[in-house]
């Protein structure tokens, strides 16, 4: 059938193993993803995907909502506490639902199947190719500039580049994971070495005595409750990705020290060198200069590093194309997950027979991304994505606490203390109600509206299970073209 169908009703069967091969009873092979990912990668994967294009972008945005330098510090500050109180939460999730798939599987094994099929139809056609279309386009804005000096790029060629670089992320993907997670490395290493060129060269500044935007720091801070939830939007938005690791659960080694380990690791570093990248921009600009930049980075670059300012633009492409890499790996993984428990097409939970990729889940994920780079640009995503995000980001913390309080026997190997995962649910319910009881959008009303849609489709297509015959055909002609094969769930 097109869309698997699941005879379990306990949402938290997670002791019996589900072999979605046909032939696992028959004794043959299992064809399931390699466990490629350690704990440099893991690391490589939170960071690299983290450090995009936020932290060269969205500075000024928080300094234009809180309206001072000391208070939009204490924010980048505070929307890193509370990326790593959600990852050490997701660490404890990850370590009792030992499965791929991040929050679509945590709400599916807590809450059921139709919060789940919401979260993952919202996710897969919207939200996660949205996100990595804008991160690909800036990608190209930042590569293209060289080549038209003193003008804006023309759209037609800033479209192809951002294309391009998802047809590129699509081949490396689906070729190997061990090269994707290579690609990770060598590209999170490079953005990691251009923010400390930055921080360097804000601690020189600061030695000469160029501290003046700090001088009267919360003078003008603004107040209200929505202004600051839309600020902490922008401040979220460059720390995204604290939560990948865990859409690749099954891909990791030993995930049950893996995953913990490398949230400790990744996170903290990222918080310290955004916090010392913000203070360099700020030893660098006034906070007029800043609020007044289009790209904070690139105007760092021409003050600081004159003749040399080219480096800038270079590691901000550089930085977008390994997040938008990062972005892919794990995206394609929800879309995979959600194939194989029933909620989407059966050919999306299959596997390359020698490649041991999810192929035709990263090709979905490619084809709607190019259908929203060539749809138009995303000037206003950051406040609309954080919205989604959020939301679901609260359902899965409120599922923690269930397991927490009611099902404290199940084995896990890394606990959190309730504490943190409260204050986590207490920041998403305020992130998603704020802007709404403060400064409501009609926007926002058309992504509850998206996000229900999806009724349309569930009852049908899950819940009574009709499966059209002319799917069943596709499917197989699909399964002939691309080599792939249905998988089997890690047992363990």
């Amino acid at each position: 059938s097109t869309m698997r169908e699941r005879k379990t009703t306990d949402p938290l069967h997670l002791a019996r193993p589900l072999h979605l091969s046909t032939d696992v009873s028959e004794g043959k092979e299992k064809l399931r993803l390699k466990q490629e990912v350690g704990l440099i990668s893991g690391v490589s994967l939170i960071a690299g995907t983290m450090i995009g294009s936020g932290i060269f972008m969205s500075p000024e945005w928080v300094l234009h909502h809180m309206g001072n330098p000391a208070s939009s510090l204490l924010i980048w500050a505070a929307c890193g506490l509370l990326a790593m109180f959600g990852a050490l939460s997701y660490a404890e999730l990850g370590t009792i639902i030992k499965e791929s798939g991040g929050e679509y599987i945590y709400i599916l094994r807590t809450f059921g199947s139709f919060p789940a099929f919401l979260f993952a139809y919202t996710s897969i056609i919207l939200v996660r190719p949205a996100g990595l279309a804008a991160v690909c386009l800036s990608f190209a804005e930042y590569a293209i500039a060289p080549f038209y000096p003193g003008c804006s790029s023309p759209q037609v060629a800033v479209k192809c580049t951002a294309a391009a670089c998802i047809l590129i992320l699509t081949i490396i993907n689906c070729l190997n994971v061990r090269l994707a997670t290579s690609v990770m490395n060598i590209f999170t290493a490079a953005k990691l070495l251009a923010l400390l060129v930055i921080v360097v060269g804000g601690l020189v500044l600061l030695a000469n005595g160029q501290t003046q935007s700090f001088q009267n720091g919360f003078q003008g801070t603004t107040a209200g409750i929505g202004t600051v939830g839309v600020a902490f939007y922008q401040g979220l938005w460059s720390y995204d990705g604290w939560n990948n690791l865990n859409y690749v659960t099954e891909e990791l080694k030993k995930p049950e020290v893996t995953l913990p380990r490398a949230v400790m690791i990744a996170i903290p570093l990222v918080t310290c060198l955004y916090l010392l990248v913000n203070v360099s921009y700020l030893a660098a600009m006034s906070p007029s200069e800043l609020l007044s930049s289009g790209a904070v980075a690139v105007t760092w670059g021409d003050k600081v590093l004159g003749s040399w300012a080219w480096l800038i633009s270079l590691s901000v492409a550089l930085s977008t194309f390994g997040s938008s890499n990062g972005t892919f790996f794990s995206g394609g993984r929800v879309c995979y997950i959600a194939a194989r428990e029933g909620h989407m097409p059966d050919i999306l939970s299959m596997a390359h027979v020698r490649c041991l990729t999810p192929s035709p889940a990263l090709l979905f994920t490619s084809a709607m991304s190019l259908i929203m780079i060539v749809s138009g640009n995303f000037t206003s995503i950051v406040n609309f994505f954080s919205f989604m995000a959020w939301l679901f980001y609260g359902m899965t913390i409120s599922g923690l606490l269930y397991l927490k309080i009611k099902k404290p026997e199940l084995p896990r190997s890394y606990k959190v203390p309730i504490i943190i995962p409260i204050i986590v649910l207490m920041a998403a319910v305020y992130l998603v109600l704020a802007p709404i009881i403060d400064q409501p959008q009609i926007e926002i009303l058309y992504i509850v509206l998206f996000i229900f849609s999806g009724i349309i489709f569930y009852f049908p297509l899950v819940h009574f299970k009709y499966h059209p015959r002319f799917l069943q055909k596709v499917t197989l002609h699909l399964q002939l073209l691309l080599e792939v094969a249905p998988t089997t769930r890690d047992a363990n």
